[in-house]
């Protein structure tokens, strides 16, 4: 039954072929990226409704190149920043802090008991005297080493991450993340230079640095174009590797067509199951592949030496099957 067989595997390769292109997405979770099975990662699991703000975030740093960040024009655009990540989709707002955060604060002790309030005062306005109050709340609130560079030149906007988008409902998808930030922070602000910050302008004067699993997934995801790239180089080196071995045309394409259908099948059934393509697992295609060319090869040369010896071509598949 040969030809049902052959037409069988064509309509599922042709099947998971339309699944893999139309429905395979590329993301990533932050939960299976920790040992689950952790004592402690798993009472952070039990808790991590009381917990929030504590799991997936996202760290920016904004750093003056020309002064310190008590400058009122480095001020000016920390606003901006803050103001531009809270906005964005997929933050857990309640739960940012920076310097414009109200819920970053300073506490004292005094003769009549604590007194505190927001270490950005309330009536700053970018004078000499506003400046000088934020100054001295930074002193008394111990953020200096956190949130504020212990050179005062730099401070940093701690963004916590929703495990979903509220109004998708889905996972945050991270590479559209990553571009966002790019767009609103990166290319706005530390390349246009449009900011002004201590009387320079036009010159890029802030520096702008982002850690977290959103954003290495997001790079990771950016990065496969080229990972892709050494995959077609593979597959050529393979393909005349395997031609000057067998010296046949129709044996070589069998091997490799057979490599790249077991790829196109496995992508397709991540993407059947409703599975992501999570890009730390991104080299299990090309290990699929790897072992399917290998595989080939050695079926191709039992055949070859089976039908060497006088073999019917038929029987001597039959012998590798």
């Amino acid at each position: 039954n040969r030809l049902w067989v052959v037409l069988a595997c064509l309509l599922v390769t042709v099947a998971l072929s339309y699944f893999a292109t139309t429905r395979l997405t590329l993301n990533a979770s932050f939960e299976k990226m920790i040992p689950q099975s952790q004592p402690f990662i798993k009472n952070y699991l039990e808790n991590r409704q009381s917990l929030r703000g504590l799991g997936n975030a996202v760290r920016v740093v904004v750093e003056s190149s020309n002064g310190d960040i008590f400058d009122p024009h480095y001020l000016d655009a920390l606003k901006e920043i803050n103001d531009e990540l809270f906005l964005t989709a997929g933050v857990d707002r309640a739960w940012v802090k920076s310097l414009w955060s109200p819920a970053v604060r300073w506490t004292e002790v005094t003769e009549e008991g604590f007194q505190g309030g927001p270490v950005m005062p309330d009536s700053y306005d970018g004078s000499a005297q506003s400046v000088q109050q934020l100054r001295q709340n930074i002193a008394r609130s111990g953020i200096v080493g956190s949130l504020i560079g212990n050179n005062l030149k730099s401070s940093m906007i701690f963004v916590p991450l929703l495990e979903k988008d509220p109004v998708t409902g889905q996972g945050i998808d991270y590479h559209q993340f990553s571009k966002t930030l790019e767009e609103k922070l990166r290319n706005k602000y530390e390349f246009g230079g449009n900011v002004r910050v201590a009387g320079e302008e036009g010159k890029g004067p802030i520096k702008i640095r982002v850690i977290g699993f959103a954003k290495l997934v997001g790079d990771l995801i950016d990065g496969l174009m080229q990972v892709m790239l050494y995959f077609g180089v593979a597959a050529l080196i393979a393909t005349a590797i395997i031609f000057y071995f067998t010296r046949c045309v129709r044996s070589t394409t069998l091997v490799i067509l057979c490599s790249v259908i077991a790829v196109v099948w496995q992508l397709g059934l991540v993407a059947l199951f409703s599975f992501s393509l999570d890009p730390f697992s991104i080299l299990v295609p090309f290990l699929v592949f790897a072992i399917g060319v290998s595989h080939g090869a050695q079926k191709m040369n039992g055949i070859m030496q089976d039908v060497g010896r006088g073999t019917h071509q038929l029987v001597a598949a039959r012998y590798t099957f």
